[in-house]
């Protein structure tokens, strides 16, 4: 595991978290972790890469990570700095990793799991969003439709609750999978996104499960609990969460328009 300077707790969320009584239902977090609370529970044997803007688990055999996680604030989103898209390979990961090669006329696209318009506060998060440790071969339309609209709500959420952790990565179920390119990348059959706000002293959480075909649909079709999550997955996402709190989904604190001015 390589040692890095992703952001981690800042100090005053730090603080309010340690002063909390958990209650049940309420979303309080009933355990510490001394990774940024997005973060998912991972083993020895994964390769973790911390960029300024996220932290991956790099699979070198899908040659796609096994999730990508990152804190988004309302600050962030109204992020200005500008950067055309440079697919490149991570420096920071070893062989064998995948390229833009793999992807050249493979009918998929070069799909982000990290947005790239959720690091426009930095021209360094920018360039390594686009690094091939954040992205997933994944269908146009639906690269372009649900998933889009997945990642408009949650810039939606950063902007009425201030701050929005969030995972994601993808999900294999064929075997032998659909590969692309001359490393043979993985084809993902299916993706999933959690993400967890902070309302009126309570944490709530959301998840979602999407084919990696066609959809267009709006988020809430794709919605589910956590912990439904975390069953297909076979992995813990939020460490530090109650898990009273994973096993519902309360739409309403999902439906709140923000305010933009």
């Amino acid at each position: 595991m390589r040692l890095a300077s992703h952001r981690l707790w800042s100090l005053p969320l730090l603080l309010l978290l340690l002063s909390c009584h958990p209650r049940v239902g309420c979303g309080e977090s009933t355990k510490r972790s001394a990774e940024g609370f997005e973060v998912p529970a991972y083993g020895t044997e994964e390769d973790i890469v911390r960029h300024i803007g996220y932290v991956a688990s790099y699979n070198h055999q899908t040659l796609c990570p096994n999730w990508v996680a990152w804190e988004l604030t309302a600050e962030e989103t109204r992020g200005e700095v500008q950067k055309s898209r440079n697919f490149s390979r991570d420096p920071d990961v070893d062989f064998p990793k995948a390229s833009r090669e793999d992807y050249a006329n493979s009918g998929w696209d070069k799909g982000h799991m990290a947005p790239h318009a959720d690091m426009k506060w930095s021209l360094q998060a920018l360039k390594e969003s686009d690094y091939f440790t954040n992205i997933c071969p994944q269908d146009h339309d639906m690269n372009n439709g649900a998933w889009k609209k997945i990642e408009n709500l949650t810039r939606d959420m950063a902007l009425v609750y201030d701050t929005v952790w969030v995972v994601c990565g993808p999900i294999y179920d064929r075997q032998p999978p659909l590969t692309i390119g001359e490393a043979e990348v993985h084809v993902p059959d299916r993706f999933f996104k959690a993400m967890v706000v902070r309302s009126r002293g309570c944490y709530h959480a959301v998840g979602f499960l999407m084919e990696n075909t066609p959809q267009k649909a709006k988020p809430r079709s794709y919605a589910v609990s956590v912990d439904s999550v975390e069953a297909v997955i076979g992995r813990d996402l939020f460490p530090s969460l109650a898990e009273e709190v994973e096993a519902v989904v309360e739409w309403n604190v999902w439906n709140r328009k923000p305010n933009k001015k």
